[in-house]
């Protein structure tokens, strides 16, 4: 079945760091989206022409029914890519339409403490996930991005722990060295204490960091049953979205062949 639609006009955009742009939406059409009650809500969004849009999938940051207003964050790489280009450069007027929402993921109350982890594209649903805990809420929230300037402040829990791993230049720009296996992310999660109870963990970004290093971590090492591990990747370094959704669809095949 066809997820809904809805065509919405950009208000205004803010920079919140030199790499992330937030691009927010309002009227006419807001009534058209219905918003669900995931903090990792995500849309397809429409670029290029309405007769062969090219689709790109991103975080729903925040609805606001009063002002009427959707917050959708970009993440920009100069030139690279569909959506950030567009992003940078939008302005009062411009038209944009969605498909969705979906989503999986939002913080359960009966966790004993939470883990949520990821790179600059997951900002938006962490950021929106921490905004759920409860004021008593314990655990770690660990965040890669390229430098201290790519940090964006937001409020935690006193029981929560932010950490921002830097891992020296952009995600497009970065070498082998700092990327997949080597990501600063994956030490950062592996090193991290592991606390005491049943944790709800969330950590997405990178697929070849998240879902070839993370995941069996958190799952195998850990222990995390499946129905408290929200692990996946946003992004695969060197491919589109589309060629990142055949390689997840081939890794997806190949470890249900090896089970």
């Amino acid at each position: 079945m066809a997820k809904p639609t809805a065509t919405l006009t950009v208000l205004r955009t803010e920079w919140l760091t030199p790499h992330m742009v937030r691009v927010i939406l309002g009227d006419p059409g807001f009534d058209s989206f219905v918003p669900n009650a995931f903090t990792d809500a995500y849309a397809k969004l429409e670029f290029g022409s309405p007769e062969a849009p090219v689709l790109r999938t991103y975080t729903i940051r925040s609805v606001d029914p009063v002002t009427r207003e959707i917050a959708i964050d970009f993440v920009v790489h100069g030139d690279a890519g569909v959506a950030g280009p567009w992003a940078a450069s939008a302005a009062a007027g411009d038209v944009l339409t969605l498909r969705g929402p979906g989503g999986a993921f939002a913080p359960d109350p009966a966790a004993d403490w939470y883990l949520l982890a990821g790179d600059e594209t997951a900002i938006p649903a962490i950021s929106a996930s921490v905004e759920k805990l409860d004021a008593s809420a314990v655990g770690r929230v660990i965040i890669e991005v390229a430098g201290l300037d790519d940090e964006i402040a937001f409020d935690a829990p006193a029981g929560v722990d932010v950490t921002w791993i830097h891992r020296g230049d952009t995600a497009d720009r970065i070498g082998e060295e700092a990327s997949g296996g080597n990501a600063p992310l994956v030490a950062a999660v592996r090193g991290a204490e592991w606390l005491p109870g049943n944790a709800q963990v969330f950590i997405h970004g990178e697929a070849q960091a998240v879902m070839q290093n993370l995941r069996s971590y958190v799952r195998n090492e850990r222990g995390v049953p499946a129905s408290a591990a929200s692990i996946s990747g946003y992004w695969r370094r060197g491919r589109t979205e589309e060629g990142f959704r055949v390689w997840k669809s081939e890794l997806t095949a190949s470890e249900g062949a090896s089970r």
